[in-house]
């Protein structure tokens, strides 16, 4: 790829460039747990906007940390895998037949360390 030469000026400039960096982009094959993007990030923090978008923001201050909490739980409930609404449920149920998130976080980042 970084020798195709296409006859587009613009494009093979293009190409150019891209092999002056092509250590950098060929690094993750070496590294295959550096994501490749990060779109999660980004999406969780859409989601937050979105919701404020919608709901035209909280009057209160305890009504801002009650919202933060619940999106916070909900997206990483989420990434995780798990049913936020179960989650929730079994919480405010009281019957904690569920592992917490924080215990959840700490089995998966210690798969991937592996």
């Amino acid at each position: 790829m970084f020798s195709t030469k296409t006859g587009y000026e613009k494009l093979d400039e293009r190409i150019a460039k891209m092999k002056e960096n092509k250590e950098y982009l060929l690094k993750v094959l070496s590294l295959p747990e550096i994501p490749l993007h990060n779109n999660a990030a980004e999406l969780a923090a859409r989601a937050k906007v979105r919701k404020r978008d919608v709901s035209l923001q909280t009057i209160t201050e305890e009504g801002t940390k009650a919202n933060d909490t619940f999106m916070t739980i909900v997206q990483t409930a989420k990434k995780l895998g798990v049913s936020a609404y179960q989650y929730i449920c079994d919480r405010v149920g009281g019957t904690f037949g569920m592992p917490s998130l924080a215990q959840l976080i700490g089995e998966k980042s210690s798969i991937s360390r592996n």
